[in-house]
């Protein structure tokens, strides 16, 4: 997608995209991060909403008509920590239920590009804890754009049974030329999973271009589908034949070290 300041506008192209995926044959339908509204740099308080507000309502009305599971990418939720907001990711099952809720563990405070600096820790507040979810469709994990720098979450997410980690993103222009789709990549190939990275692309505001390259990734860190630039829709099969025999031939999660995550657990165990 290519959002923008407009709410209306951008759930007019979410809802018109689902339903070309589902009539594809999607089971699964996910949307990039901030997907209902970019707002202006500084203003994300005016755009928040409480996690049981209208935009999930609309995506339970959607889910439920679509009879499918959907992935709002993120959201700006309103925090209980004062005039701060949440980078929130929630998954909605067919019959409208929310599914699991996860809040960004990781703020972008940086100077991407040489120029102005950005700091996102002014105005939005950290997650507290990594977010896996049985579904139908396999254990899903849950992370958000700039986590895809942090290896050890998606270590975690893996040690605890995720087959598929999703990475609904807006990177920017700049790393995500030169990064993004090598970071995801290496995080299919180090926790042997599938990767679904939906993707903001193109120009948002006169001070904000996204990189794009929605993508998905096998556990072999093959892309499977890419749609560079635009809007519109990719969808692959997820094939978990092919992921138990990479983590077969090559078992590298049970050669892991969970201590070294400061993990005092065992890994969770799989039936």
């Amino acid at each position: 997608m290519t959002s923008t300041d407009d709410p209306e506008r951008n759930l007019g192209v979410a809802e018109y995209l689902a339903r070309r995926a589902v009539d594809a044959g999607s089971s699964l339908v996910a949307f990039p991060e901030y997907f209902s509204v970019i707002p202006p740099e500084g203003s994300p308080l005016r755009h928040a909403e409480p996690l049981e507000g209208p935009l999930t309502r609309w995506l339970r009305n959607l889910a439920t008509e679509l009879d499918t599971y959907l992935l709002a990418g993120s959201f700006l939720e309103k925090s209980p920590r004062g005039r701060r907001v949440r980078c929130t990711s929630v998954l909605v099952g067919p019959t409208g239920e929310i599914l699991a809720a996860y809040r960004r563990l990781h703020l972008f405070d940086a100077r991407p590009d040489g120029r102005e600096a950005v700091f996102e820790s002014r105005t939005t507040a950290a997650g507290e804890r990594p977010v896996t979810v049985d579904t139908p469709l396999g254990r899903l994990g849950l992370s958000v754009s700039y986590d895809l720098r942090f290896p050890e979450l998606y270590r975690h997410l893996a040690l605890d049974g995720a087959q598929v980690l999703f990475v609904p993103s807006a990177f920017t222009e700049y790393t995500g030329r030169h990064h993004w789709l090598p970071l995801l990549r290496a995080r299919a190939i180090e926790n042997q999973c599938w990767v679904v990275a939906p993707a903001q692309a193109g120009r948002h505001n006169l001070r904000r271009v996204s990189h794009g390259h929605t993508a998905v990734i096998d556990p072999w860190g093959d892309v499977v589908a890419l749609l560079e630039s635009g809007e519109g829709v990719i969808s692959a099969e997820i094939d978990f034949g092919k992921l138990d025999g990479i983590r077969a031939s090559l078992p590298c999660l049970e050669h892991a070290r969970p201590d070294l995550l400061g993990r005092e657990t065992r890994r969770r165990e799989r039936s």
